[in-house]
């Protein structure tokens, strides 16, 4: 069983301003990379069980792009999302609110590839301009 990692952000917006910048494609688009020099120039959201989504992932010198893609198991409108990611992984994000805010966590799996801190600190980071995205609207 592959080892589970953890991240957490509170928002400064209510739970139902927080799930539609999460989950609405044009929204993923503004927030979803991990730094500047990244960006998410194409995201695809069948926000569904069974449903797909697919996010393009590029440097914006063009140096680099791969496609973050997987399948929904879990849709709770404004509480709960899980998906299986095409390499079998599983992830799970709850939304909770908290006083004025909302408590996004994150719960996934890690993978092989790179050390549990660098993917805590990858997934952190997309999670904070996450924060920064929701809030600015």
């Amino acid at each position: 069983m592959a080892k589970q990692i953890t991240i957490s952000v509170l928002v400064d917006k209510p739970v139902a301003q927080v799930w539609k910048c999460w989950t609405t494609a044009a929204d993923i688009e503004q927030w979803n990379a991990a730094s500047d020099d990244w960006h998410c120039p194409k995201a695809l959201n069948d926000l569904r069980v069974d449903g797909r989504f697919s996010y393009t992932m590029a440097a914006r010198d063009g140096s680099a792009s791969f496609d973050f893609e997987g399948t929904y198991t879990t849709v709770e409108p404004g509480a709960r999302i899980a998906y299986t990611m095409d390499d079998g992984r599983q992830c799970a994000i709850s939304f909770v609110a908290e006083g004025d805010g909302t408590r996004v966590t994150e719960v996934f799996d890690a993978e092989n590839m790179h050390s549990e801190e660098q993917q805590q600190a990858g997934w952190q980071a997309i999670l904070e301009r996450f924060k920064q995205y929701a809030e600015s609207r």
